[in-house]
């Protein structure tokens, strides 16, 4: 047979296939309860939060706490989508962590600060010290039931940054209309009262400080990232333990700056927690750079190791050549842009799985795990249609 005839009868044969249904076979039981449950607690939220605006009393005072709380989402939400773009979790996890925090930490925390106030606690203890311990525990149950039940997701510290962000994010965003819509009523000792007050304090919590509760809640994301490299158990809960008191004492020097020295002393926390986050993110950047040495390098390895062919390792790392691949792929039609883009989204989480298990990292069923993802990459394979091998040399 000649190699035209070979090629066309591969060519024929490979569109009489079905592309293989996208199954985990190793996925973990329950995503369908948490979907679920994810939604009727936005839901529940999406009224509590209609309801928490409705308190300034009037239809103009209501959208705008809604409004103003909106507005800085956006630009927080694409900052964690990028941090998580080489290594990007499942949706629906995401989605829990937001919603998390804006439903059930605000369930968890409220009652805890009321329950605090009427035993006693007075208003500046409660601001200072009280808010941080309930606010951080309520967000931080989020991360502990990560770590319990979602182990297998979280690599290191810049998951755990992005978990933790996530739900601080969402607690905040719900937070905040209660704020807008408390100074659209206007305080006793301020004399504004209306749109002008909510645009204030807008001014002041959406635009220079939508990262505070991220910030905040950060140290018990990194504690959760280092806390799931370690194998014992108590070593695990220590690293959380402290992940909480320092996340509790963040919330308490920015909340308590206030009470205690007033406006200077919220203008020195205000710049000491700003130079804190401009650190932080500066470590998340370059973990982010980091993933993808990770990545190029777990991959070289499994196609030394045979596992997949060394020349499709260039079309699987970099953004803009999985880009390129999709777009070659497209000529042959959507069924083989599909097959290129589970086949590069399972390369990702085969390599940072393989690293894990190569590096000693405890990964629950690691090697299991490895193989069940290659089998799914093999199945893909008569669907391929990636570039041509680059040159030796080109990334």
């Amino acid at each position: 047979m000649s190699l035209r005839h070979s090629r066309l009868f591969r060519v024929t044969t490979t569109e009489a296939l079905v592309l293989p249904p996208d199954v985990d076979p190793l996925r973990q039981r329950g995503r369908k309860v948490l979907v679920v449950l994810v939604w009727i607690t936005a839901v529940i939220g999406a009224a509590g939060a209609v309801f928490f605006a409705s308190t300034s009393g009037s239809v103009a005072g209501t959208s705008l706490a809604l409004v103003y709380a909106l507005i800085p989402l956006p630009v927080a939400l694409f900052a964690y989508w990028w941090l998580d773009r080489v290594e990007p979790e499942p949706f629906r996890y995401k989605a829990a962590a937001f919603v998390w925090g804006a439903v059930v930490a605000v369930a968890i925390a409220l009652p805890l600060e009321i329950g605090m106030s009427r035993a006693g606690m007075n208003e500046d203890w409660l601001t200072a010290l009280g808010a941080p311990v309930a606010e951080e525990l309520a967000k931080g149950l989020f991360v502990l039931l990560t770590l319990v039940r979602m182990r297998r997701i979280i690599d290191g510290i810049l998951d755990g940054l992005i978990v933790s962000g996530l739900v601080a994010l969402g607690f905040a965003a719900m937070e905040n209309v209660g704020y807008y819509a408390a100074s659209y009523l206007g305080f006793d000792e301020v004399p504004y009262s209306g749109a002008e007050m909510a645009t204030a304090t807008f001014v002041i919590r959406g635009l220079f400080s939508p990262f505070a509760h991220p910030l905040f809640t950060s140290a018990i994301g990194i504690a959760m990232g280092i806390a799931v490299t370690r194998s014992s158990r108590v070593q695990q809960w220590a690293l959380l333990a402290v992940g909480y008191v320092a996340s509790v004492g963040l919330h308490a020097l920015w909340n308590g700056a206030i009470v205690v020295g007033g406006g200077f002393g919220f203008l020195l926390a205000y710049i000491a927690l700003a130079a804190l986050l401009l650190g932080l993110g500066v470590t998340a950047v370059v973990l982010r750079l980091r993933q993808l040495e990770v990545l190029a390098r777990a991959l070289g390895d499994i196609a030394r190791r045979g596992w997949i062919h060394p020349a499709e390792v260039p079309w699987l790392v970099r953004f803009g050549r999985r880009r390129q691949s999709r777009t070659f792929a497209s000529q042959y039609g959507p069924e083989a842009v599909e097959a290129v883009t589970r086949y590069q989204r399972l390369a990702t989480e085969v390599a940072f799985l393989h690293d894990a298990v190569m590096t000693g990292v405890a990964k629950p069923g690691g090697p299991d795990r490895t193989y069940a993802l290659l089998d799914r990459m093999w199945h893909l394979r008569p669907f391929l249609r990636l570039p041509p091998a680059l040159p030796p040399g080109v990334k």
